[in-house]
């Protein structure tokens, strides 16, 4: 900066310049000289500083960039190599700005820097390099362009990533991209590594967005793995996974870039390649330490192998292995009122207390399912009420998919009255509200969300033609059925050929089978209308499960009775839970008479049904 360029961003002559730096201004307005002095500060402008010597060292290193960044990893590592070498740095950001770049630049030759670390904000600001020369100050960019060697190689890490991808098995492998410019190597790398693995490029697998487009890809798994060139929008991408209760990396891989740390503590963890920004800090600075001090120069680009910092987020690609579970049922507010003993006729009980949960079947047997490990789809209806947002909520705090959850615009969600007495024994009275709306057509309208199924858990506390409807859903996607009859009556032959495994307790069991005086007899009659198998649950004495090659009784498991009221839903979550995890019928019924003696040991169903983790605990010793 000299006395010219002063004199032209005060829009004064260039003698009055020289007359207000050598205070014989007195001609000169009060308000001239302010605004001349202020620039001359601001530019740090220091008469006759060319003629300073320029072999005096200074043993100082300017560092401009773009933005705040004086805790970045490359800003550190700058630090870190210039301290090593008798050095200091003196840090400046332009935050975006060309006039606080031209500051920045001015500060750092009046300073008479030994050199120059320098982030331009763009490719006009090469001009501002004159300065640097004038002074003889050498400097390194830190930008693609005339010094093209000082960058990170992005298209490196693309391969690499996009690699780690093809390592574990996936072919449609989507990339998504931030709008930083170095990522567009991101993206050569990654088409150069689909390259050279013979899969095919397309460019409707490239997102720079997490669209309602990109979601709806994963959704018809079009897409198996995914690699991102910024972890901020990984972690905006997981969170809009969340709620669809994708298990990574069951479902999807994923694997991102991380520009920072302490990106690889947060939860839930991902696969990261770290960019090496602290080792190319280093680089750098030696780079214009060995130019200051005359040393030979570094070699050549600068080169270093990002390595994964762990495979938590990577699998092999969806497979049959991976199948959820789809729910079918009933959606209520379940209102708990609880009382000193259960009403009879002519008979009224009080209460003074009272909570509201959450429920219905259908929603008790997904959450129990979710809770256990698995990727639950759920359908059903709710009301046009505030009710409704309280079961959308629930669904989200579970992570269940509530893709198949509608509202109906005419109906109030369903609610459940339930009396619990205080040894546990309960009494039920249901206001099926929105539930009793649930169609064929809605169940057909959501068919895509029975493929991969390995599971179906329908109850018949919605109308009867959407249960058959569901029934065939169902195993047209090659599903198991399981069907928990509720207050239904006789159910017809053609939907009995339909179900898989019939789960009735006693009186329910009465009432479907119109034929038979014992349960064997029953449940006998029940088999040779096409049910693989029946399983009768009978509260306090367990269970009994009657197959063509197996009859037994199982003793429920010994838990204080003060809430039966989901026993049977823990019961079948369970179930088809452990079914699905490849354990034998009898271990999984006994798995599944622990989580129901469990859940009844508390209030409420959903808060009562039983994690993996303490249930676990539990299979270890049955083994």
């Amino acid at each position: 900066m000299n006395i010219k360029e002063i004199a032209r961003l005060a829009g004064v002559s260039v003698s009055t310049v020289s007359k207000i730096i050598n205070h014989k201004d007195e001609s000169i307005s009060a308000e001239t000289r302010e605004r001349v002095l202020q620039i001359v500060k601001e530019y740090s402008y220091v008469p006759f500083a060319a003629s300073i010597s320029p072999t005096a060292k200074t043993f100082l290193i300017g560092l401009i960039l773009k933005d705040d960044l004086s805790h970045s990893p490359f800003a550190q590592g700058v630090i870190q190599e210039a301290q090593q070498n008798g050095y200091c740095v003196i840090l400046c950001e332009s935050h975006g700005s060309d006039s606080q770049e031209l500051k920045n630049v001015t500060a750092l030759c009046s300073s008479r820097a030994d050199g120059v670390i320098w982030e331009p904000l763009d490719a006009h600001s090469a001009a501002l390099s004159s300065h640097f020369k004038e002074f003889k100050i050498p400097y390194q960019l830190l930008s693609a362009g005339e010094e093209g060697n000082c960058r990170i190689d992005y298209e490196a890490l693309g391969f690499t990533a996009a690699a780690q991808m093809v390592l574990h098995g996936h072919s449609r492998i989507s990339c998504l991209l931030s709008p930083k410019p170095d990522r567009d190597a991101f993206l050569t790398g990654y088409r150069l590594c689909l390259f050279e693995n013979n899969i095919g490029y397309e460019e409707k697998l490239v997102f720079r967005t997490v669209s309602p487009l990109f979601l709806e890809q994963i959704g018809r798994k079009n897409i198996t793995g995914i690699i991102s060139s910024d972890f901020l929008q990984m972690r905006a991408l997981m969170a809009k996974l969340a709620p669809l209760q994708y298990n990574i990396p069951d479902d999807l891989s994923l694997l991102s870039l991380s520009d920072r740390e302490e990106d690889i503590f947060c939860l839930p963890p991902v696969s990261c390649l770290p960019v090496p920004h602290m080792e190319f800090g280093r680089y750098l600075c030696r780079s214009l330490l060995n130019e200051i001090e005359r040393r030979p120069r570094m070699p050549e680009p600068f080169v270093k192998t990002a390595a994964l910092n762990n495979d938590c987020s990577l699998g092999a690609p969806y497979n049959t292995g991976c199948q959820g579970i789809t729910v079918v049922g009933s959606l209520n507010i379940d209102v708990y009122l609880n009382v000193s003993q259960l009403p009879f006729s002519g008979k009224t009980v009080s209460t003074s207390t009272s909570s509201l949960y959450p429920g219905g079947k259908g929603m008790n047997q997904a959450v129990g399912a979710s809770k256990l490990g698995h990727r639950v789809n759920l359908i059903g209806m709710l009301g046009a009420d505030l009710d409704s947002d309280k079961v959308y909520t629930a669904l989200q705090d579970y992570h269940i998919n509530p893709a198949g959850v509608c509202r109906s615009p005419k109906e109030d969600t369903g609610k459940a009255y339930i009396l619990v007495a205080p040894g546990g024994e309960s009494m039920i009275s249901i206001l099926s509200g929105a539930n009793s709306s649930l169609s064929p057509a809605d169940i057909r309208r959501q068919e895509h969300l029975f493929e991969n199924t390995g599971y179906c858990l329908i109850q018949t506390e919605i109308p009867l033609p959407a249960v058959y409807e569901a029934c065939l859903a169902a195993h047209r996607h090659g599903a198991i059925t399981v069907l928990k009859p509720s207050a239904c009556g006789i159910l017809p032959d053609e939907m009995l050929r339909e179900i898989d495994l019939l789960i009735p307790n006693e009186d329910e069991l009465r009432e479907i089978c119109p034929v038979g005086g014992t349960k064997e007899e029953q449940t006998a009659y029940l088999l040779g209308k096409g049910i693989s198998t029946v399983i009768v649950t009978l509260g306090a004495r367990g269970c009994y499960v009657h197959t063509r090659e197996l009859e037994e009784y199982f003793p429920a498991a010994e838990f204080p009775s003060v809430d039966n009221t989901g026993a049977s839903d823990a019961f079948i979550a369970a179930l088809a839970s452990y079914l699905m995890y490849g354990y034998e019928l009898r271990e999984a019924v006994k798995i599944a008479v622990y989580a129901a003696g469990f859940s009844i040991a508390r209030e409420g169903v959903i808060s009562s049904l039983i994690d993996r983790n303490r249930l676990e605990t539990y299979v270890s010793q049955i083994k």
